[in-house]
């Protein structure tokens, strides 16, 4: 076999591959001669169908399908000849293949690029540390136990938390502008669901009240008729309805899945999946700066197709997202929307590829269990999770691919400059803005 590189552009190879005639006549003639013993052909007994008329009959099928295959072997065979690393599937060009003659053909493809990795110890972390308070205990019960308020009729000024119906009607210079009119409308007052303004100027009302609120929009509002307008709400207060929260008994901790054990299991449950979230908080927190510091100290050549994939991946995320189940044409979903975070992701692929190989790293079994378990934890029959994950490559791969970059994360925390900062539970829980936003 001969193969010369025709082309060699940045990241894309053109390879010009020639496989000699007789390994294409070879198995051309060994199929042919196969197909004498099992093709049914009328006039002729099973198993007896000469070879000329088998060849007349199907050989221009048997040598697509050869042609086909020794193609695609021949080209894995001439990129392991030149130590090339391709990106993806080849497009095959320029095929020629004449009977008696070598078969040749044009494979173009990108490769993956070759880089050379910054010195782990310019990275500069800040690493959160908090511990969970009783307090912090507490606030998230009050949180819980808001959830599932109710709201009851009340002849008390409406105060904020309160839940008022409202009829209103917006107006803009003595016109009713689109979307600003509603009936029988529960607002609660605090939610900041309104424009700045509305929620606090109902505080103090009581049932039946009317009142006109002279309002203006902000200038960053999303409907561009409306960016900084001065306007006009007419409303009329139906009813207000005062928060009532749950009382800390059987029946409350029951929705939360304690059915015994009073409020120190539930404290305790509840605890338990603090502490868990703050685990996985400060964990993906630390990530994500680890990556983001690899990101900018390491500048990375693209292939076209790695960010397509990627910018492919990140539309069926935003349909699975907000699709409502539809079935939407991600066609219609311009590319240029997810290029910065496509080429942004295909970047981190390949350094934490890059940093795997040249650390020759490998899932950590006893990591890759710990964190299965961790997911089967959260499920009634915890076992039965845990089987199912490990009777499932997928799934299995997908843990190993995250433990792996837990792996790479820690490797780079012990060559880096890392900075504890205390912090709040809140501020550890919640996430960083993501890079560009």
């Amino acid at each position: 076999m001969q193969v010369s590189i025709e082309s060699s552009t940045g990241l894309e190879r053109q390879l010009k591959i020639g496989v000699p005639a007789d390994r294409v006549e070879s198995e051309v003639a060994q199929r042919l001669q196969k197909a004498t013993k099992t093709v049914s052909i009328k006039g002729f007994r099973k198993g007896k169908v000469p070879l000329k008329v088998v060849k007349q009959q199907f050989g221009k099928g048997v040598r697509q399908e050869v042609v086909g295959e020794i193609v695609n072997s021949s080209f894995y065979e001439a990129i392991a000849q030149e130590k090339l690393q391709p990106v993806g599937q080849p497009r095959i060009d320029d095929i020629k293949d004449s009977e008696g003659q070598d078969l040749e053909f044009l494979a173009v493809f990108e490769v993956y690029p070759e880089i050379t990795l910054a010195d782990l110890g310019k990275v500069s972390i800040t690493r959160p540390v908090t511990d969970l308070s009783e307090s912090d205990l507490d606030k998230m019960i009050d949180v819980l136990r808001d959830q599932q308020a109710t709201f009851e009729a009340s002849d008390k000024p409406a105060v904020e938390g309160d839940q008022l119906n409202i009829d209103y009607v917006g107006t803009k210079g003595g016109e009713e502008f689109p979307g600003g009119k509603a009936e029988g409308q529960d607002l609660v007052l605090g939610s900041n669901s309104m424009i700045p303004g509305f929620e606090d100027a109902l505080i103090g009302a009581s049932a039946g009240d009317e009142k006109v609120l002279k309002l203006k929009f902000p200038k960053d509002y999303h409907a561009e008729e409306l960016k900084g307008a001065k306007v006009e709400f007419a409303v009329v207060v139906n009813s207000v309805s005062s928060k009532q929260l749950p009382e800390m008994n059987d029946e409350f901790f029951k929705l939360y899945g304690v059915d015994a054990g009073g409020v120190e299991k539930f404290r305790e449950d509840v605890q338990n999946n603090m502490e868990r979230e703050l685990r996985n908080a400060v964990r993906s927190k630390v990530k994500n700066r680890v990556m983001n510091e690899l990101f900018d100290l390491n500048k990375v050549e693209l292939p076209a197709v790695l960010v397509d994939n990627e910018i492919t991946q990140l539309k069926q995320q935003m349909v699975q997202q907000f699709g409502g189940g539809q079935q939407i044409d991600l066609s219609m979903l311009p590319d240029d929307m997810f290029r910065e975070k496509a080429e942004r992701r295909a970047s981190l692929g390949v350094i934490v590829s890059e940093i795997v190989k040249v650390e020759e790293l490998t899932p950590n079994e006893e990591s890759v269990r710990e964190r299965i378990n961790e997911i089967a934890s959260t499920y009634e029959q915890p076992k039965e999770v845990v089987d199912y994950y490990y009777s499932q490559q997928q799934l299995l791969s997908s843990v190993e691919a995250v433990v792996l970059e837990d792996q790479v994360t820690e490797l780079v925390l012990s060559k880096a400059k890392v900075v504890d900062e205390t912090c709040s539970y809140e501020e550890a829980v919640k996430p960083d803005p993501e890079p560009g936003a």
